[in-house]
């Protein structure tokens, strides 16, 4: 767990509340192979959203012979604004910059 981690999960959720055709999966049950998350990576376009260095979103979907249209790696993009959220389980107000910068970018390749 981290506060990257946090970051992410939040800015998927919000994403979804806030775009239309948007949904958010669950990555324990994909990577678990549950049948509907089975059929449900292979017919959308994903943007990968990995809350950590070890990008476990993106290997859990190629793993699943998915490749993501794109992927963003959370902590990467906060480090180079200088962003860090410092919760792992808790939103703070640094978490809450955090999720509005994450979410304006999802939202930029939501619309290429």
């Amino acid at each position: 767990m981290s506060p990257y981690g946090l970051v992410s999960r939040v800015t998927s959720a919000d994403i979804v509340k806030e775009t239309d055709n948007t949904i958010s999966i669950c990555m324990g049950a994909t990577s678990a192979d549950r049948d509907g998350f089975r059929n449900l990576i292979k017919k959308y376009p994903i943007i990968a959203i990995s809350g950590c260095d070890g990008n476990c979103t993106q290997k859990i979907l190629e793993q699943k012979g998915v490749n993501p249209i794109q992927n963003i790696n959370v902590m990467d993009e906060l480090n180079k604004k200088n962003l860090k959220p410092t919760d792992v389980s808790r939103m703070d107000d640094n978490g809450e910059i955090c999720v509005e910068y994450m979410k304006d970018k999802v939202k930029k390749e939501l619309n290429k």
